[in-house]
Order: structure tokens, then C-alpha cells, then sequence
């Protein structure tokens, strides 16, 4: 392609060069041959750019390797780290480590309009863009015409489904599913870190229980479903509690008056009916307090926790 684009601009030089003086100054052929010639560089240039998304870098890689030792993991370093600390297993990672994952990431580059990843399928690497915008698309299955959209940009990191997989020690060799659709809204330049390398991080890299514990559930979706169940029983139950309680009072201060009303008027007899009437009112008000407060517990306990591997086998 380049060799084409070459003959060409030297074919239009020459006929430029020749052109005698009479040659009237606006001629058809040419600006068609200027025009081809801008069609073809731009041609070209995409051509370069798929070829790049074939091999997935591989030439640039190259060309990296190509740098003495110690500038090439500087300049690796420089680029990546502070993508690499915006993922909550990583940040509190010494610079060793951090060193270490930076070494550890490859380079990706997609053309715009392309779909990166469909729902559904196998995600096999976390993609962390140093420039580009991606559209996240997920539909909610139950509800075909549902869409949650969302935008990522220059230091996001995404295709977070992988970290759940793997910190599981019983996760295999399956990778997990995505949970979102990744649309190319512009050129992406990107860097990924394949399954097996952040798995071989997760489980040499001594990182504490605790923090593994809270990442699995942060980016598990049965923890994340869990969580919001029970966050909105709780609710619902404090809501009931509330109503039933101001329900009480209210009966207790119209009770109150009746009893001091009455002592007032003298009426004795009808003040006692009023009072046993109102007390039953009040006993009947709180069962059903008791029976619902009873049903909502059993909802709760329904809500049983998912279950998380054994986060000490890391340590084996």
C-alpha cells in the first residue's frame, strides 16, 4: 500500500513538473488524482490500524523490547502505575509489587465502532485505557427493553468480573461471564492484564484476607444482589415499624382524652366502655405489629448470606 501511494505522488509530481505554461491552471484529472491520493492515505492508515488489532500490538511490543532494560520498565512503569492503583485489590501495594503488575500488562489497541466485548461472553483480561471512550451496555434479561448505559474514559479500568475469579481458589479454569457489552466510541489505546497473570498476583502476592474478602463481595454480583435484598427488607421493616409505632401513639393520646373527658363530664360508665373499647383497639394494633414485624423476620432470614471461598487457602 505505502509502495502504491508513493508511485502515485511521484506520477502527479511529474505531471505537475511537465506541465507547460498554457497548461490552464484548474484541470479535472488532477484534483481527481489529489483526491485518490488522499483516499488511499486514509485507507492506509486504517489498514495500519487493524493490522495493529490483529496482532494486538505485537510490532509496538517489539519495538519496546527493543529499549535497554531499565528504560523500558521505566517507561512501562510511567504509564501504567496509576492505572494499576485505581483497582482497590492493588492500591495499597508496595512499589515492588506495583513494579511487578506493570510489567505484567500488554498492550491493546481497537479501532472506534468496534464491539470489544459482548454480554454473555468469556472475559479473559482486564483492560485498563490510558486513552478513548467505551460505551457499557447491559440488558437486563428478565426485562429485554430495560438498558443500563454507561461511559468509560481515560483511566478507567474495566472487565472488573475477572478480580471475583480470581481470588475464588475453586474458580477453575472457566472464565467468568461479562456482565456488559463494550462499544469502541473512538480509537482505544489500552493496556490488559491477562487472567492467569492477575491470578498468579492474587495468590503470591500475599495480600491480607480481609482485603480479599471485601473485593470478592464488592464485585460479586450474588454479594451485590444479597446486599441490596437485605438493605431493602430492612428498610421495609423499619418503614412498617415507624408507622404502627406513630399508630400507637395516637391511639394512646385519643385514649387519654376520653379518660380525662370523661372525668370531667362524670359519665363514668361510658368513659370504661370507651377505655376497655380502646385498649382492645390497642392490643388488636399491636398484634398486628407482632405479626408483621414475625413475617418480615422470616424474610430476613430467608436472605441467606451466599457463599465465599476459603480466603486462608492463599496462604497455602
Amino acid at each position: 500500500m505505502k509502495q502504491v501511494v508513493t508511485e502515485l505522488e511521484t506520477a502527479l509530481e511529474y505531471q505537475l513538473s511537465t506541465a507547460s505554461v498554457s497548461t490552464p491552471t484548474y484541470q479535472p484529472g488532477f484534483e481527481k488524482l489529489k483526491q485518490e491520493k488522499v483516499d488511499l492515505r486514509e485507507h492506509e492508515r486504517h489498514q495500519d490500524q487493524y493490522k495493529w488489532l490483529e496482532t494486538h500490538g505485537v510490532e509496538e511490543e517489539n519495538l519496546v523490547h527493543n529499549l535497554p532494560k531499565d528504560p523500558r520498565r521505566d517507561l512501562k512503569r510511567h504509564i501504567c502505575v496509576d492505572l494499576v492503583k485505581r483497582v482497590p485489590l492493588f492500591k495499597d501495594m508496595n512499589e515492588r509489587q506495583l513494579h511487578d503488575i506493570c510489567q505484567r500488562l500488554k498492550p491493546r489497541l481497537y479501532t472506534d465502532n468496534i464491539c470489544i466485548i459482548q454480554e454473555g461472553d468469556s472475559v479473559d483480561e482486564m483492560l485498563f485505557i490510558i486513552r478513548g471512550h467505551l460505551e457499557s451496555t447491559t440488558t437486563y434479561k428478565e426485562k429485554s427493553s430495560v438498558f443500563n448505559n454507561g461511559y468509560l474514559g481515560d483511566g478507567d479500568f474495566t472487565c472488573e468480573e475477572l478480580l471475583t475469579w480470581a481470588i475464588d481458589p475453586k474458580s477453575g479454569a472457566n472464565f467468568p461471564s461479562s456482565t456488559r457489552t463494550l462499544k469502541a466510541l473512538s480509537e482505544i489505546e489500552a493496556y490488559g492484564l491477562p487472567a492467569n497473570e492477575l491470578k498468579f498476583i492474587v495468590h503470591h502476592f500475599g495480600i491480607p484476607h480481609k482485603q480479599l474478602q471485601h473485593t470478592f463481595r464488592f464485585y460479586s454480583k450474588r454479594w451485590r444482589t444479597w446486599s441490596a435484598f437485605f438493605i431493602q427488607t430492612a428498610w421495609r421493616r423499619y418503614s412498617k415499624r415507624k408507622v404502627l409505632m406513630q399508630r400507637r401513639m395516637e391511639e394512646e393520646a385519643e385514649l387519654n382524652t376520653c379518660i380525662n373527658g370523661g372525668g370531667v363530664d362524670g359519665t363514668s360508665s361510658s368513659v370504661g366502655a370507651t377505655f376497655l373499647a380502646l385498649t382492645f383497639a390497642a392490643k388488636v394494633i399491636l398484634g398486628v405489629y407482632r405479626n408483621r414485624n414475625l413475617k418480615i423476620a422470616r424474610e430476613m432470614m430467608k436472605l441467606q448470606k451466599p457463599p465465599e471461598p476459603d480466603f486462608n487457602a492463599h496462604a497455602d
